[in-house]
């Protein structure tokens, strides 16, 4: 049952003589050569995930989002299938150049931009600013000025749509701190039409994370696609509506993935009423079930009312479950053992709140067992941290029966070298 469930997560991951695989590359075998907690991911489905992005919204720009994951190995992947980037800071800019992104392929949204962010992506001569507020046209106006370039610039609207999903995940409402509301946009791109190192090219949109349902994005994208077609009739030269990204994934078995092709059907409608470069943002949907987890057991304690399966991997490798009270699905490495317990499976950081699962129905684990956490291709080592003082895993990127690492494990030498200090 578990092994026919994996497909569902991941086409490329099964079990092989009770050993998991990932592209024909035993994680046991990575584990015992490069040690836990391992972040491994799937080459070939970051590749898939760009196609099927393509393929249902022909002529798109699609920019990954290196938020989900900005390690440069797995940014070039997407690349070579065409991918362009949507960054937030001025780290994830040079994270998207080091991976081999055309400059003029990246987006850059965030609120709270530094001069010195802004003038490194001016120089760099990207594609698109998302901008998200007024003192923001006036600050990149100057430094385009002073450097002495034109820079292109889209508009982020909120568009006022409840995505459905987790409220700290949740971007396009009013109270959000993201864009400007949509029925105050047109003042904002009046003012910066007018000034001179500005082209207004674009509207941009983007409504939330984990997105499930995408009735969501066809009302977001009807009202956008509206707020163009008025900027149009005013003589504003719209080129291009940046719908954002926000694709959901499988992390339960029962979860319903939609697809590219899924999107498109809801948003086609609005988009061919006017014909504008059409841009999306996905992460998550690209990278998310790419990745898997792996870390060992410690220690098994049975306190009688609760069990407790204790591994190696915490909320300082994989935070989402304490923060959002997120579900990942977990399976043994080593599907040898028939028996099921019911267990809390917890980290070594020193919080109540470090845990990967809690009363999940499990295979019996022992000490020196092997789990992997599915659907931590996202959001897992692009929120990893030191707390506690804990060196971050090693990623390690396989294909077609081969692997290589792409970021070594660190070492205390590394978070302690003296010249940070």
């Amino acid at each position: 049952m578990e092994g026919s469930l994996l497909k569902e997560f991941n086409p490329y991951l099964c079990y092989k003589n009770g050993s998991l695989y990932l592209e024909g590359v035993s994680l046991s075998d990575l584990a015992r050569e490069i040690g836990t907690p391992l972040y491994v991911y799937s080459a070939s489905y970051i590749r898939e995930r760009v196609r099927a992005y393509y393929e249902a919204f022909p002529g798109s720009l699609v920019c990954y989002a290196v938020k989900a994951n900005f390690n440069p190995e797995v940014i070039r992947v997407a690349g070579e299938e065409g991918a362009g980037a949507d960054i937030v800071s001025g780290g994830e800019l040079l994270c998207a150049l080091k991976g081999g992104i055309d400059p003029e392929k990246i987006v850059y949204a965030g609120v709270g931009k530094t001069r010195e962010e802004l003038e490194l992506a001016v120089d760099k001569e990207i594609l698109m600013f998302n901008v998200e507020s007024e003192e923001e046209i006036y600050v990149l106006n100057d430094i385009a000025d002073r450097i002495g370039k034109r820079v292109r610039v889209s508009v982020r609207v909120n568009p006022d749509v409840d995505p459905k999903t987790h409220p700290y995940i949740a971007t396009g409402l009013r109270k959000s701190k993201f864009g400007v509301d949509i029925e105050n946009a047109k003042d904002l791109f009046k003012k910066a039409a007018d000034l001179k190192n500005l082209d207004v090219v674009g509207v941009h949109c983007h409504i939330g994370s984990q997105i499930l349902d995408v009735s969501p994005y066809e009302e977001a994208v009807s009202k956008v696609v509206d707020l163009c077609d008025d900027l149009i009739r005013e003589g504003f030269e719209i080129r291009c509506v940046d719908i954002g990204g926000g694709l959901g994934i499988k992390y339960r078995p029962e979860d319903r993935e939609p697809t590219p092709g899924d999107l498109a059907k809801a948003v086609r409608p609005h988009l061919s009423r006017l014909d504008l470069q059409v841009i999306l943002e996905p992460g998550r949907s690209i990278v998310g079930n790419a990745g898997l987890l792996i870390a060992e057991v410690l220690f098994v304690k049975n306190k009688g009312h609760k069990h407790f399966i204790i591994v190696d991997a915490g909320m300082n490798d994989l935070i989402r479950p304490s923060i959002y009270d997120a579900y990942h699905h977990i399976v043994p490495v080593e599907d040898r053992d028939e028996n099921y317990v019911i267990a809390d499976i917890v980290g070594p950081i020193c919080e109540t709140g470090d845990f990967l699962a809690k009363d999940r129905r499990i295979r019996d684990l022992r000490r020196g067992d092997l789990i992997a956490v599915l659907s931590a291709g996202a959001y897992g080592f692009s929120m990893a941290s030191h707390y506690n003082v804990r060196p971050r895993p090693a990623e390690v990127l396989v294909e077609n029966g081969s692997y290589r690492v792409i970021r070594s494990r660190e070492t205390y030498e590394y978070i302690l070298y003296e010249k940070n200090y």
